[in-house]
Order: C-alpha cells, then structure tokens, then sequence
C-alpha cells in the first residue's frame, strides 16, 4: 500500500462544512405486535428458509429482540464486517440498515446480500453525499480522509479510512505514526465521535458537523437527571452521544466523579456487561479481574475498558447512552444488573422497520438485494479493509 501524501499542519478551521439538510425521520410503522406464538413460528419459518438458501442471518445489535434471537451473528458495525466476509454461505440477510447491507455487498460481491426493508436508511450516512465529499476533499488535497462506516458506498470510494467507534482513536492514531504527525485529517461525518477523537488523542482534526438524530437526542440534562436518580449506577455512554463531549468536559474539569464512566463503542458495552455481570453475579475471578484492571486476560487497560475496579464491585445498575435496541443484548449478557436507558426515547426508526415477517418474505422471496457496482465497490473496499485490519 503506498502510503498517503503528507500535509503541513493546518491553522484551527473555523466554521465546519455544513452538512445537508436532512430527509424527515419517518415514524415508526403501526404494525401488530407480534404474539409469543407468533414469533415462535415466524422463527422457526425463518431459520428454515435460511438453511434452504444457504444463507447466514447477521442483526446489528439496535434490531428488535425478535430478530437478534433469530440471527446467526448479533454484533456492532465493526463485528458484523468482518462476519460479512467469513462463512462459505451463498446469501446474507442483513438486518440492520442500508449503509451495512452495502458495506457486506463490497466484502462479498460473489454473495447475494438481501435487506429486509430497502427503506431501512441512517441520518448520520445522509448528512454526507459523495459530492460534498470530493468538494470537500478538493480544500485539502493532502489530507488523509477517515469516514465513519455509517456512509455510503459512494463516499466510501472517496474515502481513506473507514472506522467504527470502537477503533475511530487508533485508526486516527495509526495514520499519524504512519504518515506523520503534521498530517491533517479530514473526520466526518460524525461530529460528536470527531470531537471525541479530538479530546482523546489532544490533536485537532478538520470534522463534518453530521450526527445520528438519536445519539444527538441523548443530552447532558438527560445524563444529570439519570444520575441524579441512580447516583451509584455505572455509565455507558457511546461516543456518538451529543452528551459525550459534554460529559467528557464534567469529568476533566472535576464538575463529575469520573468513576463508572466509560465512552464505549457498542461491543465494549457488551464486552464491559459482560465483567460486570461477574461481579454482580458473585464470580470471585470477574471481582479479581476487575480489581486488577483486566477484563479479558490481558492487564492494562483502555477506553474500552472497565476502570480500576473498585467502585464496580457490588453494582447492580448501569446507565446505557445508546439507542434503546441495545439494551436486550446487554441484559442478555449480565441478567444481575439492572441496565436503565438514559433517554427511553432513544429509539431508531430505521432500525426498527426490520421484522419478522419482513425478514421471512425477504428470504422466501429473495427479494430487496443490496448490490454494489463494481467500479464503486473496488474503490470502497480499500477504506473497508484498512478499517478491518486495524481491529
């Protein structure tokens, strides 16, 4: 791979690129709710047809609970890549929204990946087009692109780094040990996960002002008045959040104890339910493990990472800043502890057009296939695969 040309470091911007108004979020579908019995057999239909097609099942882990118990893989965006590009299976139904069904699409051009909804979109992937992208590059034809994987195809291919939360610091990171460290970055399209970057590595960077409408929902008045409420809970609060950088802020300028807080990608919410379920669940090695900072066989520790310990010894009550899906795997995961959505409201529309029956008519009917074209995809899957290679 050659590397990327190198800039000069940049004057602070000023104004951020203004990202485009945004589609209307529709409203969620009035659609019955589903009896147990109901879901029992529309699963059992479901994962039928899947072993007719030959196909794997991957749900993100916003979907609704009906469908993550049905899927063969459940996983953040970074997980459900690098599945995509595993298994000798011949269809993928993806059910999560669209930016993902085309993100497996360029990692397996030789699968058929199908959607159950094609109007599952994103409002974070739609607050950046590959127009405004190319314009944008065009300011600082040097810089080093890095785009969260919540876009599309199309701005993918003009892309140099894709990231997820869960690695945005050490691909930004790795570019300037890589590249140098007067390199200017270009960060888009999330500014809340930007700012976070920023905040973690004391660089600046140029960032898009796009946001996910629900991650910019969950406020700092909603984290207060949680806290407030559960004082003793722990805090999971995705970098997508608009209260992140504020709640970063609390904390460095001592306005909150730091204690419990973590800012977690969606796999490290699970990964840190899963140490704290064995402490609320009496495990001596979880309390041991966590005391000594260790929560998966190796000491140290990160901002995936649980903290020293202590004060998670005892605790039965974590606050969750996410989208409100998440809070099924994480129950899964740690039944002992109560986990409580900092804004219950904090719901994806997008997310949620995914069903059942949805999923059923689209692997008995093979129909609503996501396919990238070939001159896009070669072009995307280069961010792709630099993303998945960082871990």
């Amino acid at each position: 791979m050659n590397p990327l040309p190198m800039a000069p470091a940049a004057p602070a911007t000023g104004m951020a690129p203004v990202a485009p108004t945004l589609p209307m979020i529709p409203t969620r579908e009035s659609l019955p709710e589903l009896t147990p019995e109901q879901i029992a057999a529309l699963s059992e239909e479901v994962r039928a047809l899947a072993a007719q097609r030959n196909a794997t099942i991957l749900a993100h882990n916003y979907q609704v609970p009906e469908v993550q118990d049905v899927a063969d893989y459940v996983g953040d965006s970074l997980g459900l890549s690098r599945c995509a590009a595993a298994g000798e299976v011949e269809v993928i139904a993806f059910c999560g929204v669209h930016f993902m069904a085309e993100t497996a699409s360029i990692l397996c051009p030789e699968k058929t990946v199908l959607i159950p909804d094609l109007d599952a979109g994103c409002s974070l992937a739609a607050s950046i087009d590959a127009e405004q992208l190319a314009v944008w590059r065009a300011e600082y034809p040097d810089g080093v692109v890095v785009m969260y994987v919540n876009t599309t195809a199309e701005v993918k291919a003009l892309t140099d780094y894709c990231c997820t939360s869960a690695n945005a610091v050490d691909v930004v990171r790795h570019i300037y040990e890589t590249h140098g460290e007067d390199t200017e970055i270009l960060f888009g399209p999330d500014m809340w996960l930007g700012a976070f970057v920023e905040k973690e590595l004391g660089r600046r960077m140029h960032v898009w002002d796009g946001e996910c409408h629900v991650h910019a929902g969950i406020r700092p008045s909603d984290i207060e008045a949680t806290r407030a409420a559960h004082p003793g809970a722990d805090f999971l609060i995705h970098p997508e959040c608009g209260c992140s950088t504020s709640v970063m802020e609390y904390v460095a300028a001592g306005d909150i104890s730091g204690e419990g807080v973590h800012m977690l990608s969606t796999g490290g919410m699970l990964r840190y339910a899963e140490q704290l379920e064995r402490v609320a669940g009496g495990i001596s090695s979880g309390v041991e493990r966590m005391a000594a900072g260790d929560v998966d066989g190796t000491a140290g520790g990160s901002h995936e990472r649980p903290g020293n310990g202590r004060s998670e010894i005892g605790r039965r009550e974590a606050v969750v800043a996410t989208e409100t899906g998440m809070l099924y795997p994480l129950e899964m995961a740690a039944p002992h502890v109560n986990f409580i959505p900092a804004n219950p409201r904090a719901e994806c529309v997008y997310m949620k057009m995914i069903t059942l029956p949805k999923l059923r008519d689209a692997l008995r009917d093979m129909q609503y296939e996501v396919r990238v074209p070939p001159d896009i995809a070669e072009r995307a899957r280069i961010p792709i695969d630099r993303m998945v290679a960082l871990g």
